[in-house]
């Protein structure tokens, strides 16, 4: 094992920026190769997670927003406008995401049900089984889901 895989197990930030420094120096034969690849690969999963995690948040609020009218107030509509801005910048940043937007919005809108329920108290059973709205209107400033 070479000593930049010792330092990946003992130190990532010491490793990450020897790496980084390799890699501009273009020393690619003393580069940790193995390594760098697995990275490059967690971070596009996690920008995959984000928009997950984004989705979940906005989907779960307009469903809130939808079975309490009563209870609809600033809070809320501010969460809305937040996920909707920070959904739009952050597939601004990797526009190659639109092109998993079914999946992650199915993936999301598990989540946001469960939220959803666990905040209203309500059984899961009272939420559509799949996200009955399309991207384009979960993301439209006007869309506010009546009951």
């Amino acid at each position: 094992m070479s000593s930049s895989s010792n330092l990946y197990d003992r130190d990532f930030y010491a490793w990450a920026t020897e790496q980084a420094a390799l890699l501009r120096a273009g020393k690619l034969s003393q580069a940790d190769v193995e390594h760098i690849a697995e990275e490059i690969e967690s971070m596009g999963k996690s920008e995959k997670r984000e928009l997950v995690n984004r989705l979940s948040v906005l989907l779960m609020h307009l469903l809130k927003w939808q079975v309490q009218p009563a209870l609809r107030g600033t809070s809320w509509r501010l969460t809305i406008e937040e996920q909707r801005d920070r959904l739009a910048d952050h597939l601004a940043d990797n526009p190659s995401l639109k092109g998993t937007l079914d999946a992650s919005i199915a993936s999301g809108y598990r989540l946001a049900i469960l939220g959803a329920a666990r905040g209203t108290g309500l059984d899961r059973a009272v939420f559509p089984i799949v996200c009955p709205w399309p991207f384009e209107q979960i993301m439209a400033d006007d869309f506010w889901p009546e009951g």
